[in-house]
């Protein structure tokens, strides 16, 4: 009796442990079924491209957004931007003042010195108090004093954040003791990524049945952070490359020698000439032409290596766009040099972008999947 007591339990134990295999096997298949139909998409770019802040925009406008307990993680990295940018400022006048023929119009007015010292210091700390209003107003003062401003309007030349008058005008508002950052303060917001970061998203919202589910990874993009991306090549769906079109009169944050846009061309270059992308659509966004459209009437393209041989032919808007297409023209030859003629199953298509408009980003994305839905169907014979 005991044995076949024994026979029946040692039944049910193999019964039960078949089934729950049997369970984990078919989850596993789920899973890798799902995980079949995730279209991957890698976030490239120089650091300062806006990378981040198209990766932010997208869980805004495809995921739930941000919630209170995150967005209150940006009040230490936003203070940390008010005091990182002044103290730029401040140590930029120093600098302008010493080695230009006309010193004063860098020079601080006496009752602002004192000021400006003290913040400097405070910007210098690796541990940044919180912005009060004590603080605030002293930044204010500071940053009204003509010689911040002369200082400011050579901020291409000391890596002054395109943030920064965006910040100096809220200060009120960052310091207030009940401050929770806003959407568009999370947006401005510069933390420079390190290592990866992903999401995961529909472009038609919460439907997924009714659209292509994307991976998005960002990775950082200074120099140090470049070798990370690597074991992420394999099997991406397309690349989104981020070129700031507004940097061309800048230098890298952590090489002062080397123009950005010169990076930028040569880390596409990079990019295109990498076997595993060989059949990858290339989705390539020019990013931050509100910015350009303000400064190419003001600092010619042609004081960047790459654009020597561009031409003004007009001014206003004509111009703008004129010299836009220029620089469109140069990417394109770009990626024309790096893939044959004949080549035909690699999408590459151009993006006018301003990371910082939710608008045009949303248009944007919803152009890049119709673009990818199409070439699925292409490569699936149904079209």
């Amino acid at each position: 009796m005991g044995l076949l007591c024994s026979r029946s339990r040692h039944h049910t134990e193999d019964t039960d442990e078949n089934a729950q295999a049997a369970e984990i096997e078919r989850r596993i298949e789920q899973e890798a079924k799902a995980e079949k139909h995730i279209r991957k998409l890698l976030l490239l770019g120089a650091g300062e491209s806006g990378k981040s802040t198209i990766f932010k925009q997208i869980k805004l406008l495809f995921q739930t957004g941000f919630d209170e307990g995150e967005l209150k993680s940006y009040v230490p990295v936003i203070h940390a931007n008010v005091y990182q940018t002044i103290k730029l400022l401040h140590d930029g006048t120093k600098e302008f003042a010493q080695n230009e023929t006309d010193p004063a119009k860098y020079t601080l007015s006496y009752e602002n010195m004192a000021i400006g010292e003290k913040l400097s210091e405070i910007g210098a700390r690796l541990d940044y108090p919180c912005l009060t209003k004590d603080l605030a107003e002293g930044i204010e003062t500071l940053w009204n004093d003509p010689a911040i401003q002369e200082t400011c309007s050579r901020g291409n030349e000391l890596q002054v954040p395109d943030c920064t008058k965006y910040l100096m005008e809220n200060l009120k508002r960052l310091s207030d003791v009940n401050y929770i950052p806003t959407k568009e303060d999370v947006l401005y917001a510069r933390v420079r990524t390190t290592g990866v970061v992903e999401i995961q998203f529909s472009p038609v919202g919460e439907n997924k049945k009714s659209g292509e589910v994307y991976r998005l990874f960002d990775v950082g993009g200074q120099r140090n952070e470049r070798r990370k991306w690597i074991h992420l090549f394999e099997g991406v769906t397309a690349v989104i490359f981020c070129a700031a079109i507004s940097e061309y009169d800048q230098t890298l944050f952590e090489d002062e020698q080397k123009n950005r846009m010169m990076e930028t061309k040569e880390l596409f270059d990079w990019v295109l000439k990498q076997p595993c992308f060989e059949k990858t659509s290339i989705m390539l966004f020019l990013n931050k032409f509100d910015i350009f459209e303000k400064k190419v009437l003001d600092v010619p393209l042609n004081v960047c290596e790459w654009f020597r041989d561009y031409q003004p032919v007009s001014s206003g808007k004509q111009e703008i766009e004129h010299a836009y297409e220029f620089v469109k023209k140069k990417f394109e030859e770009l990626y024309y040099q790096n893939t044959a003629p004949d080549r035909v199953d690699r999408v590459f298509k151009i993006y006018r972008t301003t990371a910082l408009d939710q608008k045009l980003v949303k248009k944007t994305f919803k152009l890049v999947d119709e673009t990818l839905r199409r070439r699925n169907l292409l490569e699936a014979g149904l079209l």
